[in-house]
């Protein structure tokens, strides 16, 4: 059997079905290369205890401890017992709970002064960290692990110095962990080694076979950092590589040079503009315009602030392009936002953007509008204008992908909030020029430079953080509406001060409340289905609005907005609040990015917990647009000391969408930055971290671009395209060639 379908083996091959299910089932871990990659989250010294003061809540955890003290309470009348153990590691104390039959044997077993690994999943009874019924491995005097009996034979692979703490789940502990990776180590002599020769030579690293036998038994903290500093690089390294030959792919495709008519559409546009492009602008919008003279297609990430003026640099990239002939599309991903982009830009090219229209001026183009509930008779037209190039500009949602949309010639497509669309509604789009379009990629969301390199790798990247002249401050507070019910009052008299002043209002809720609303689920949007989410389910617009009706926002001209409304009547909202005709706009999240009501001042986020820290600051972005300051107020019901008030005072405290994308990457996980899967749940990434290791990232991708330069086939390594081809599996190697 060779090295690759050694480690592809089964696990129920070698550990039996019953641990490979649950290893597969809760850990993810289906091979042996699965498990010889499932590393150690930290180790415990023996004799050294662990800290309880810092244990995560609704996490399994395993800690090393000794116990303090035990003591045994019966109740019914005698009929039942419950054991309770405090244990204790010098930083703090935790409480176990052991009921019923469950008792007698840990009261026999762990005595005061008794040291043992304990695992199960922290929860909070009366205000107090505790583990209820947790599993339990004795410790012996050298450190060995004795079993408590309920697993089998003795665990001896704890008798080393340092004793490895895995990422666990229930049913299967971080010993039991411990004893699957024995029965696999030496399987790790058949790994075969990604880094080429030099590289790894040059660079000082430990052979891989040596680095997996390091990193889960370590003799010293010599050879963790041995172990980790290769393990790290070599995640690095194969990821880069795969983005470096996706680049160089892309720079070997031929496309149609855009460089924009002197005088033309643009030169017209630019002279109307009431205000001077920002320094920033004018930098990125160099970037874009070299790109487009180039006879290579554009494959650009257009990054930055809320309100730091994207949609203006995007537009004048797609006029230069129908300065030169061509068309260009933008791909929205909803009807609210497409509809946002379609009339803000209409707005701002006047009478520029009635090309073929009696009125229209010389040099004026024709911008139509495609999204999939449009009436037959519009969306007729719109097909036409598209096929025969009478329109210069398409805005649209998934709509324009769909097989019977033709163009005239595609030279630029923009996607705006990349993150929301499949790899496949992209590749649809890009597929329909006659040569490979220009692509621009744009997001309100701020990604901090190592995460530009992994999640966007193959783009090149343009950031605007500047942002333009007249934009207001927003001062944000969180609203502890459970602790403090006087303050959600106080919420809503401010909003009625500021409809007062002249301005307007959002509320934002994360449901719509209609019959359609699915039941409500543990998991709402966002990380944070955590403290709240068990409790009730999240608050609907329709409820909020009818609440807020008919109490403390009575009188109030108070509209609703959401994405089950039919079109027309969203559009209709939407011109009615632009127009000043709306007090408070009552919304999901359909008003995140892309709407622009300069008016709008104050924004009331309801049950802001259960949003992740990126997406509220999207939110946010919608007030103190204008010259009059922004107040955004996050109400939740979150306990006081819990991490999701955490999140919301982070969101508080700064308005640097950069610093607050780092703390939201970091709550999150980096996700599996090459698929879809962006929750953190499933991750391609097992021990590089994008934000803590920024220079390995940089280091590896520069090794990475002149390996692929020399061997664009990488034929002269083939342990690198074995690693490659088993890092990118069907999914990623999709995503890689069509993102």
């Amino acid at each position: 059997m060779d090295a690759v379908s050694v480690l592809s083996e089964p696990l129920k091959k070698t550990l039996g079905p019953a641990t490979a299910k649950v290893l597969g089932e809760q850990l993810g871990l289906h091979t042996v290369g699965d498990l010889l990659h499932h590393y150690p989250r930290r180790y415990e010294e023996r004799g050294r205890l662990t800290r309880l003061s810092e244990l995560p809540l609704d996490e399994d955890v395993t800690v090393v401890a000794q116990v303090a003290d035990a003591r045994v309470h019966t109740f019914n009348g005698g009929r039942g017992k419950r054991l309770e153990l405090t244990i204790t590691d010098g930083s703090g104390r935790l409480q176990l709970v052991f009921f019923g039959r469950g008792v007698h044997k840990p009261q026999s077993e762990l005595p005061p002064g008794s040291r043992a690994m304990f695992a199960g999943k922290v929860s909070v009874f009366n205000r107090k960290l505790q583990l209820a019924h947790p599993t339990y491995a004795k410790l012996g005097g050298d450190g060995t692990a004795e079993a408590d009996g309920t697993d089998s034979p003795a665990v001896e692979s704890w008798a080393g110095a340092l004793i490895p703490i895995y990422p666990a789940c229930k049913g299967m502990e971080s010993w039991k962990i411990a004893k699957a990776v024995d029965a696999v180590l030496p399987r790790a002599a058949e790994a075969v080694d990604p880094l080429p020769p030099a590289l790894r030579e040059g660079r000082g690293f430990v052979p891989l076979p040596e680095a997996l036998v390091k990193v889960h038994r370590p003799q010293t903290k010599a050879d963790i950092e041995d172990a980790r500093a290769r393990l790290k690089w070599d995640e690095a390294f194969v990821l880069q590589v795969a983005l470096a030959r996706r680049r160089y792919a892309d720079a070997q495709l031929p496309a149609v040079a855009r460089r924009p008519a002197p005088d033309g559409l643009l030169t017209a546009f630019d002279a109307r503009l009431p205000f001077t492009l920002t320094d920033g602008q004018q930098k990125v919008t160099a970037e874009i315009f070299g790109d487009l003279a180039t006879e290579h297609p554009m494959h650009r990430l257009l990054q930055g602030e809320v309100g730091s003026g994207k949609t203006l640099v995007a537009l004048r990239a797609m006029l230069a392009v129908v300065d030169a002939g061509g068309q260009a599309a933008m791909l929205a991903p909803t009807e609210v936002l497409a509809q946002q982009h379609h009339r803000s830009i209409v707005e701002m090219m006047g009478d520029l953007a009635e090309g073929g229209m009696l009125g229209g001026v010389e040099h004026a183009t024709k911008i139509v509008l495609l999204t999939g509930s449009m009436g037959m008779q519009a969306r007729r037209q719109a097909l036409l204008d598209l096929v025969t190039g009478e329109a210069g500009i398409v805005i649209g949602t998934h709509a324009l992908i769909e097989d019977k949309v033709r163009f005239h010639d595609l030279g630029l497509v923009v996607v705006d909030e990349q993150h929301r669309f499949g790899v496949e509604q992209r590749d649809a789009l890009r597929s329909k020029g006659q040569q490979p379009p220009h692509l621009l990629v744009m997001t309100a969301t701020p990604i901090p430079r190592t995460v530009a390199m992994t999640v966007f790798g193959d783009l090149e990247t343009s950031v605007l953080d500047q942002l333009p002249a007249g934009r207001s401050p927003i001062a944000s507070h969180v609203v502890p509406a459970q602790d403090k019910p006087h303050f959600l009052a106080r919420a809503w008299e401010r909003v009625r001060e500021e409809v007062g002043k002249g301005h307007q209002g959002y509320v934002v809720c994360p449901r719509i409340g209609d019959e359609a609303d699915e039941k409500p689920s543990k998991k709402q949007p966002g990380p944070a289905a955590d403290e709240t989410a068990d409790k009730r389910p999240p608050l609907a617009v329709l409820d909020v609005a009818a609440d807020l009706a008919a109490g403390p926002l009575a009188g109030l001209r108070v509209a609703v907005l959401h994405g089950r409304m039919p079109p027309d009547d969203k559009d209709d909202v939407m011109r009615r609040f632009a127009a000043g005709e709306v007090d408070v706009l009552v919304a999901t999240t359909v008003i995140e990015v892309g709407v622009n009501v300069p008016n709008a001042t104050a924004m009331v986020i309801m049950d802001a917990d259960r949003f992740g820290v990126s997406q509220l600051h999207q939110l946010r972005g919608r007030v103190g647009r204008g010259s009059a300051p922004g107040l955004c107020l996050l109400v939740t019901e979150a306990p006081e000391a819990s991490p999701a008030r955490a999140r919301l005072a982070a969101v508080a405290a700064t308005l640097d969408g950069f610093e607050l994308s780092r703390i939201d990457l970091e709550q999150r996980r980096e996700g599996d930055v090459l698929g879809q899967a962006q929750s953190g749940a499933r991750s391609s990434l097992r021990m590089l971290a994008v934000i803590d290791d920024e220079e390995i990232i940089a280091a590896a991708r520069e090794e990475a671009v002149a390996v692929v330069a020399a061997d664009p086939g990488l034929a002269g390594l083939p342990e690198l395209r074995t690693a490659l081809d088993a890092l990118l599996d069907e999914e990623r190697e999709q995503y890689l060639d069509k993102g």
